[in-house]
């Protein structure tokens, strides 16, 4: 048999990249008994899955990953096999001056292109910037000529919520855009398998671009409410009363403020659309530096608060971090405005304590980590960077103070 002959053994589809949603994707497609076989340059992460076991934090995962892998449906490696279908699920970061970095899809299609066939089902679902789908196929078919017209590619983008990632992979709608009709049309009876939400059909531009689209929404819509949060800092207003007042309005619905934008889409995707076209996007520019500002206030906050401690009371306080991922319950950190909170501030620490708190994680290489209900007890001065469900139970003597930048005062009694 060559290499571009599949057996009975061949899994039947091939998942680049193991991480926040190629796991849960991965997983769930082998629930439904179809044979997929996981991609993952890190070999503890590939070990971990071969156990059945699993390496982030995501409700109902567990036990997904666990029967799968006993099943035989799901396994992993470090090199993909050959197979009928290849979602490439990688990070694409962005570089230099917020520069779209899509070499991670490039090199995981180039793991790809020597055992692609014909008819095969080429698949993107890692956030692109416009026209990444269209240069990957140029970069298939350069490679393998033979292969022009003759494979079909599409991009279909995630758009599920970390913590409720295995319903939302199986009821939300998706949009998918292949490179023409018939790609479009495979790449929807694949998603069909296991997906109930409504498939929304396109082409691959419009969909990489509906993906920016969703995220760069949500941001101007967080920078508002940030933006709004500062204008009422100075007024001396509550913006969590103002807003849940104006949100009575019928046509108002504004979300809440917190202490920056973090995470993989919202704090990075704007910036694809930035990159590309500056001078048309300068609303959704100026939403990002909002939103990165108010990480910057709040750390201002923080040292402001230090200071006046000091001042009143002749001695270095104790500080409590409450939270460092960029979303409530959640272990994830990645693009966390609470962890670059918590840089700025430890950078002029003198003599002061810090307590670092975040539940979801068990260590971090670089904090020291502190049991919430410990730091709430013995800390001068709290800041509650992310409005975690543990930090609502807690309560408070009448001496500490609090910085609230994530709404979650009004729980404590």
């Amino acid at each position: 048999m060559s290499k571009n002959e599949i057996s009975e053994n061949s899994p039947e589809v091939v998942t680049i990249g193991l991480g926040y949603i190629g796991l849960p994707t991965s997983a769930l497609i082998a629930q439904g008994k179809t044979k997929v076989f996981g991609v993952d340059l890190n070999q503890t992460v590939v070990d971990t899955i071969n156990k059945g076991k699993i390496h982030i934090v995501e409700p109902e995962l567990d036990n997904v990953v666990e029967e799968a892998v006993k099943t035989g449906y799901f396994s992993a490696g470090l090199k993909p096999q050959i197979a009928n279908t290849y979602v490439v699920v990688v990070p694409t970061p962005f570089k230099g001056n917020h520069e779209p970095d899509i070499s991670y899809v490039e090199a995981a299609t180039q793991e790809i292109i020597p055992l692609l066939k014909e008819d095969d089902l080429y698949i993107i679902e890692s956030t692109s910037p416009v026209g990444t789908t269209e240069k990957m196929l140029t970069l298939i078919e350069t490679s393998r000529p033979e292969l022009k017209g003759k494979i079909n590619v599409a991009y279909c983008p995630e758009r599920v919520l970390p913590g409720n990632v295995m319903y939302e992979l199986v009821h939300n709608d998706r949009v998918i855009g292949g490179i023409n009709k018939k790609s479009t049309d495979k790449a929807v009876a694949f998603y069909r398998k296991f997906v109930k939400g409504q498939l929304h059909k396109t082409n691959a531009r419009t969909a990489e671009m509906c993906k920016l689209t969703e995220n760069a929404s949500r941001d101007v819509q967080i920078a508002f409410a940030n933006e709004l949060s500062l204008i009422c800092d100075k007024a001396d207003i509550n913006v969590w009363e103002l807003i849940n007042l104006a949100n009575k309005h019928p046509r108002v619905n504004i979300l809440q403020p917190g202490c920056g934008v973090g995470g993989h889409c919202i704090a990075v995707d704007p910036y694809f659309i930035t990159s590309e076209f500056p001078m048309e996007s300068r609303l959704i520019g100026k939403a990002r530096e909002i939103n990165n500002y108010k990480s910057f206030w709040c750390a201002e906050q923080i040292r402001n608060a230090k200071h006046q401690f000091q001042l009143k009371h002749g001695r270095t306080p104790s500080i409590a971090l409450m939270g460092l991922t960029f979303k409530p319950n959640i272990d994830d950190l990645r693009e966390s405005p609470a962890k670059y909170i918590a840089q700025k501030v430890l950078q002029d620490a003198k003599e002061e304590t810090y307590y670092m708190v975040e539940p979801n994680i068990k260590e971090h290489q670089v904090f020291k980590l502190t049991d919430y209900k410990i730091a709430a007890e013995k800390a001068d001065i709290v800041a509650f960077l992310v409005a975690h469900k543990e930090f609502k139970s807690l309560t408070f003597k009448s001496h500490q103070q609090i910085l609230d930048f994530c709404g979650i005062k009004s729980n404590l009694s």
